[in-house]
């Protein structure tokens, strides 16, 4: 990351820009989550890590305000996020409807996949990211 030379380097994980203004506490429990991550969160990660997908840089659990995304590319500005079944119910897709809204008010992009995206088509959801790429 270019930093200007007339600013500070930040101490803190929450002041670089790309946290979003998250808080502590919100980077206690992303260092959580990376202890237990789901299996689709495995599966993707694999495909994704070390700049494996066309050199991008993601990260996991990546702490965006008062949020945790389940990957983020800050070159591409998106998050991914992967949905199990829960996700079907009415509640928790209101609710993912909000975090989305808010999520993008900081200029980012949501793209959503289902485990079984991950698990059945692997290389399609890979695809969808690439078209993304391209799109941005």
């Amino acid at each position: 990351m270019i930093m200007d030379k007339d600013k500070p380097i930040p101490k803190r994980p929450q002041e670089y820009p790309f946290f979003h203004e998250a808080k502590a506490g919100t980077f206690q429990n992303a260092a959580q989550l990376r202890k237990t991550s789901t299996e689709a969160e495995k599966v993707l990660w694999e495909q994704l890590r070390g700049r494996k997908l066309n050199g991008l840089k993601f990260r996991r659990q990546h702490c965006i305000h008062q949020f945790i995304a389940d990957f983020y590319c800050h070159e591409l500005k998106l998050v991914i996020e992967l949905d199990g079944s829960i996700h079907h119910l009415r509640d928790v897709a209101q609710y993912d409807d909000y975090r989305e809204k808010l999520i993008m008010e900081y200029g980012l992009k949501v793209l959503r996949f289902s485990n079984d995206d991950v698990f059945n088509d692997i290389d399609e959801v890979l695809q969808k990211i690439m078209e993304y790429k391209t799109l941005s």
